[in-house]
């Protein structure tokens, strides 16, 4: 069952292996294998919903690429690991703010003026707290 509660999430992802990938509109970009970090919002109708389509997408279940993450969590070498949620807030440029920065400018960042949304390590255990701690201060801070 979908949850149509909004706000901001994160996807922890790990890539086994380095790949170029064609990102939409960005184009072939090179990412290697490690850990990354998609920082999204949910906030309009469906809510967190949102993220059982990025899981559908990562499973092969899904095929539609309409966001930047889609490419990504799209291939076949990139697993999605955890998801991070910070329910009823809107701090999607906050939180991302708070990650090392990823390989390319621009991903998820089409509507803000971050560089990205889109954050790299090389371990993924690292990176997921990393994320978690991100939320924990934009949220109680």
């Amino acid at each position: 069952m979908a949850d149509s509660t909004g706000g901001t999430y994160t996807l922890v992802l790990a890539l086994d292996r380095p790949v170029t990938i064609e990102v939409g509109a960005l184009g072939d970009r090179a990412f290697p294998a490690g850990a990354y970090a998609y920082t999204g919002s949910a906030l309009g109708q469906g809510g967190f919903a949102r993220v059982d389509r990025h899981r559908r997408v990562a499973a092969g279940e899904h095929d539609v690429r309409h966001w930047h993450v889609d490419y990504l969590t799209g291939h076949p070498a990139v697993e999605l690991v955890d998801v991070v949620r910070a329910p009823g807030a809107d701090v999607e440029c906050a939180v991302a703010a708070r990650l090392p920065q990823g390989p390319v400018a621009g991903f998820g960042a089409s509507d803000c003026d971050c560089r990205s949304h889109l954050a790299a390590d090389d371990d993924v255990g690292r990176l997921r707290e990393r994320v978690a701690s991100a939320h924990r201060a934009v949220t109680e801070g």
